[in-house]
């Protein structure tokens, strides 16, 4: 067991720091002639966009009796009407129409959350407006680069947000929970590299000289029919404050120079995955597994999101399972492995941020500096 020092894991951590980009929903999700109710880290919104395709974040309750927004409609160029008793509200939040009189009260304003589409999704800012630095949204260039394809899915998780980050920066659970697709013996036997800074935190484990799991022995099939033999197999975990981690991963014929760089005989993808707080207890994981060989094939793309989509109902249920036994023993605190030693450099990046943001002076700089200190 490896001691990692105060502000470690605790299965205690449940917050969620508030001066942050998270996703509320994939692009596509959100158009001009609907509205979407999401919660994002415990604060309501109503979810739109304006005629000319604008996404929009409200306060999902208007000014008057706290009617839910999400359950009106769409008027005008870019207002919504509560379905209550038909205020208007802009985009901006503030009222623009009252029933029965001409004069609106200078008061009514509900909030709008900054919110920024980027690598197919939208990510809103729930916390100070004035902080929403959109160049903060985390790196996901795969999603919308020509050089990759693939696709995913949501999962509506009942477990706190940070259990899903233990369970992506410890990929060692995969021989134990995943043991039919891409678990294997070596995962626990392999070594590992942690690296981290003020934001990131990165795992990077190498296994050399093994047979390839059932899934990564597909994937090398459909780009090299046939494939028999060795592979060298790679997990690189990224993680990118407060929620958001890209891992690195494939395998490639055994000895041909993959962990130099040369990946030309092997396949490779990149698990995207950022997690949105619902509340201390449930999150919204938005997902997809992109590709750089066969771009052109639907199939692959079909099957490839269809067969990581089983994989993660696996560990959904054991996130499941876990936040129901963290309930019945509220006085438990987590004991950690030489494995943890990622998510507990997660969970303090996180922990940094929350208190940052409980200071009297709290600011964007004071949201990372000296998170590792």
């Amino acid at each position: 067991m490896t001691d990692l020092g105060p502000g470690g894991a605790t299965a205690k951590n449940m917050a969620f720091p508030l001066n942050a980009w998270y996703v509320a929903a994939w692009d596509y999700e959100v158009t001009a002639a609907k509205l979407v109710s999401r919660r994002i880290a415990d604060k309501p919104m109503a979810l739109y966009r304006t005629a000319d395709g604008r996404p929009v974040a409200l306060a999902d309750a208007c000014w008057h009796r706290l009617a839910p927004l999400s359950m009106g409609t769409r008027v005008g160029t870019d207002e919504v009407q509560c379905p209550y008793h038909g205020l208007r509200f802009n985009s901006a939040g503030r009222c623009t129409h009252m029933p029965a009189q001409d004069t609106i009260n200078p008061s009514a304003m509900v909030a709008s959350y900054p919110i920024v589409q980027r690598h197919r999704y939208l990510w809103v800012w729930p916390g100070d407006p004035t902080l929403a630095d959109p160049s903060l949204i985390p790196d996901m260039f795969q999603m919308d680069s020509p050089e990759w394809a693939g696709d995913g899915r949501t999962i509506d998780v009942d477990a706190n947000y940070q259990l899903v980050l233990d369970n992506l920066m410890d990929l060692t659970h995969e021989e134990f929970v995943h043991s039919s697709s891409i678990g294997q013996d070596e995962l626990s036997e392999s070594d590992f590299v942690v690296t981290h800074d003020e934001r990131t935190v990165t795992v990077t484990r190498w296994m050399f000289e093994i047979d390839a799991p059932p899934f990564w022995l597909k994937n090398m099939r459909d780009k090299f029919p046939g494939f028999e033999g060795k592979v060298d197999r790679w997990q690189i975990i990224e993680f990118q404050a407060p929620g958001t981690i890209r891992i690195d991963v494939g395998v490639a014929k055994a000895g041909t120079g993959a962990s130099e760089g040369d990946r030309s005989q092997g396949v490779n993808g990149f698990v995207m995955n950022t997690i949105t707080p619902v509340d201390e207890r449930t999150a919204l994981y938005f997902w997809a597994f992109m590709r750089n060989y066969c771009l052109d094939s639907q199939l692959i793309t079909t099957q490839t999101r269809d067969g990581v989509h089983g994989v993660f109902g696996e560990d959904e249920a054991m996130l499941t399972a876990q936040q129901k036994a963290i309930e019945a023993n509220p006085d438990h605190e987590f004991y950690n492995l030489n494995i943890d030693a990622g998510g507990m450099w997660v969970r303090r990046i996180i922990q940094r941020m929350i208190e940052a943001e409980k200071a009297p002076s709290a600011n964007i700089d004071a949201l990372t500096a000296g998170a590792m200190n």
